[in-house]
C-alpha cells in the first residue's frame, strides 16, 4: 500500500479534511487520526516519510499490542512513549487491513 491508498480510504469516509503537508494529514472534527510519519534524527532536519503512516489507535494498551504483536507492520518510536499513536510500514499491509485501520482511527476521534 501507498499514500495514495491512505488518501483515498480517509478522503471516502465522512467529515474528513486533509490539512497541507509535505505529506498526508486527514482529521475528522479537528482531530488528526492518521498522517505521514515525520521521521525525526539527531542532528538531521525532519523528514515527512509518507511510507509509514501514523494512526491514533485510542490507548496504550491498543499500542503495545500492534506493536508487540505485529512487529513486521507496526512500530514506534520514544517521542511517542505515552501517546495513543503508531507507526504503520505501508508497503507491508494489504488492502483490507489498512481499510480497517484507518477506518477505526477515523470512528475513535470523530465526533460522537
Amino acid at each position: 500500500m501507498h499514500a495514495d491508498d491512505v488518501r483515498r480510504i480517509a478522503l471516502g469516509l465522512p467529515g474528513v479534511e486533509e490539512i497541507a503537508s509535505d505529506g498526508f494529514d486527514f482529521r475528522v472534527g479537528g482531530k488528526g487520526f492518521v498522517w505521514s510519519y515525520p521521521e525525526r534524527r539527531p542532528g538531521k532536519p525532519r523528514v515527512i516519510r509518507t511510507d509509514t503512516a501514523v494512526l491514533f489507535v485510542g490507548d496504550e494498551a491498543e499500542k503495545q499490542a500492534l506493536v508487540l504483536g505485529e512487529p513486521d507492520l507496526f512500530f514506534t518510536m520514544p517521542g511517542y512513549d505515552g501517546l495513543p499513536l503508531v507507526m504503520l510500514r505501508l508497503a507491508e499491509v494489504n488492502a483490507e487491513r489498512l481499510k480497517e485501520l484507518v477506518t477505526d482511527a477515523w470512528r475513535m476521534r470523530a465526533p460522537g
